[in-house]
């Protein structure tokens, strides 16, 4: 064993190594000769369906991608108007270094990533912690109180009791399967049907401690990215967040996280079949697709997509990657494609919340020193409406971004009636009683950008948060892409996504599920991996997930 292994988004559930399977030379897999050219569509121009489309078109298969509003999904860079290239990320914006086979495509399509500013780390420069009116400055966790450190023994002490955190984490680093689903799988069981907030206060260490210490927990965070309204989640949800260190080591991609799909629509590559140079943008006539309405079998036995102009195009296969409520909202699709107990999985789903509101500034003002020579600004958590407040410096001369607040579930539900204006207020009324005195406003230039993802109509929701008893229903939406055991009635319409994943709102989780369906659509085609790089179908029967009994 070694313990200077990185962790990487290997597993737990399935550990089936992506990173490895889309880097060998024998690559992915083949389609017959026969297939070659053949159009597959693809709902959704998010990371999960242009990922595929782009392996689908290396195999020689024509991908057609439907696209309901805008291309990138929830890897959305909305740039401040009048600039190039000042941005506010309104969906993913921090992508942990464990997330390998996301990094690939970064990698591949020559884009550069830097630390994201995250509180308590050197980037952010220094965060302050306001709660219950009161203010703490710290550059490092040793500079809060004793009680914050409390907190976060606590923390790490309650992992090791109820789940052996540093056997799996060192399995996962070994990338060990049998080990890893050893010590996994019977947690699955064990912590599926209770939650986040039992987790924590079943504890030892926790009941130990006062109220107090909870309550810091739940407004703070047990990492970067999750508060207390995780405290109702399916506690393992959770614990594959810390297992995989998708909270820790986390980055941001210069340009902008969309940009990452823009140039792979765009980059061209050696492909199968079609001539070299062939790029998704040229295989589309340059242009996604509209809006899918409905999905249907047809006649021959494909799939028949009908877009909202009433055109009927037939498809050798469909890739489904919106939001799963779509599917009985927005897009009219076969109940015979899907099984009920699928069905009944999608439905289901439950999506979590999210808003932010960025807006443009002159310059990072905020590094300025102020009377007590401290900067006037820091990266802010609170307990205010505005929760979590992150800097974004592009250089000492050039406009900069402030996230003023980024909350989730009611905290995001509490802004959604407003408009961008009023969001903006009632964050810089909160930040004014967090730093009096200190003069935002002056330096605000240009619109605000404000997202709230529940309120958009193609996705009812910023992503998937589990509940406690829905492992099955995950199961049931992750195993999809296996289907050689299904009606014939239900083959050739696959899922990806991060809601289908083990690890939804982490982009790992849409570019796994999207090389999930990729295989599943190979195999559909009569196609295979090559035997020295089987593909996750391919070690499906050996490192499936558990299963529960219904």
């Amino acid at each position: 064993m070694d313990a200077l292994k990185p962790v990487t988004a290997f597993g737990p559930d399935f550990p089936f190594a992506y990173d490895t399977w889309l880097t060998h030379p024998a690559g992915l897999g083949q389609i017959p000769t026969a297939r070659h050219g053949t159009a597959v569509a693809i709902i959704g121009a998010g990371a999960s369906g242009i990922i595929a489309a782009y392996e689908l078109m290396k195999m020689g298969l024509r991908p057609i991608i439907y696209e309901s509003a805008k291309f990138g999904g929830r890897l959305r860079s909305e740039v401040f108007e009048g600039t190039d290239d000042v941005i506010a990320e309104l969906g993913g914006m921090r992508f942990p270094a464990s997330s390998r086979a996301f990094f690939h495509y970064v990698d591949l399509v020559g884009l550069e990533s830097s630390p994201f500013p995250n509180p308590l780390t050197p980037t952010a420069g220094s965060t302050v912690v306001d709660l219950e009116g009161d203010t703490y400055f710290a550059r490092g966790l040793d500079d809060l109180p004793q009680i914050f450190k409390e907190v976060a023994v606590a923390y790490r002490a309650a992992l090791e009791e109820h789940s052996d955190f540093s056997a799996l984490t060192q399995a996962v680093r070994d990338r060990d399967p049998g080990r890893l689903k050893a010590l996994w799988d019977p947690l699955v069981a064990k912590w599926d049907e209770r939650t986040f907030y039992d987790f924590i206060v079943s504890s030892s260490a926790f009941q130990a401690l006062s109220f107090r210490h909870r309550e810091i927990f739940g407004q703070v965070g047990f990492g970067t990215g999750g508060w207390d309204s995780d405290f109702p989640n399916s506690m393992l949800e959770i614990l594959r967040v810390n297992l995989l260190e998708l909270d820790d080591h986390q980055r941001l991609i210069v340009g902008g996280a969309e940009s990452v799909l823009q140039r792979l629509w765009r980059q061209p590559t050696t492909c199968t079949h079609w001539p070299d140079g062939t790029t998704l943008a040229g295989l589309n006539g340059g242009a996604t697709m509209g809006r899918a309405v409905r999905i249907g079998r047809n006649v021959e036995g494909g799939l028949t997509v009908t877009d909202g102009w009433d055109v009927a195009r037939d498809y050798a296969a469909v890739l489904v990657t919106c939001q799963s409520h779509l599917l009985t909202t927005s897009v009219a699709v076969d109940e015979a494609l899907f099984a009920q107990k699928l069905w009944m999985a999608l439905d289901r789903t439950r999506y979590m919340q999210a808003a932010k509101t960025f807006v443009m500034v002159d310059r990072p003002f905020w590094k300025d020193p102020g009377p007590d020579g401290r900067p006037l600004l820091s990266m802010t958590l609170t307990d205010r409406i505005t929760r979590g407040t992150y800097f974004f410096d592009n250089g000492p001369d050039r406009p900069a971004v402030i996230c003023l607040s980024y909350s989730w579930m009611t905290d995001a539900l509490k802004v959604l009636p407003y408009g961008p204006e009023k969001r903006v207020e009632l964050a810089l009324a909160a930040l004014e009683r967090v730093y009096p005195g200190v003069d935002i406003r002056s330096h605000i230039r240009g619109n605000p950008i404000c997202v709230s993802w529940e309120a958009d109509e193609n996705f009812l929701g910023a992503f998937k948060g589990a509940l406690p008893g829905h492992y099955r229903y995950n199961h049931r939406m992750y195993g999809h892409f296996f289907q050689k055991d299904m009606p014939v009635e239900q083959r050739g319409i696959f899922l990806a996504g991060d809601g289908i994943s083990w690890t939804p709102a982490w982009v790992e989780g849409a570019v796994q599920t999207a090389l999930n369906a990729v295989w599943g659509v190979m195999t559909h085609m009569g196609g295979a991996s090559r035997a020295e790089n089987p593909g996750p179908g391919d070690l499906w029967a050996t490192l499936s997930p558990v299963d529960l009994p219904d």
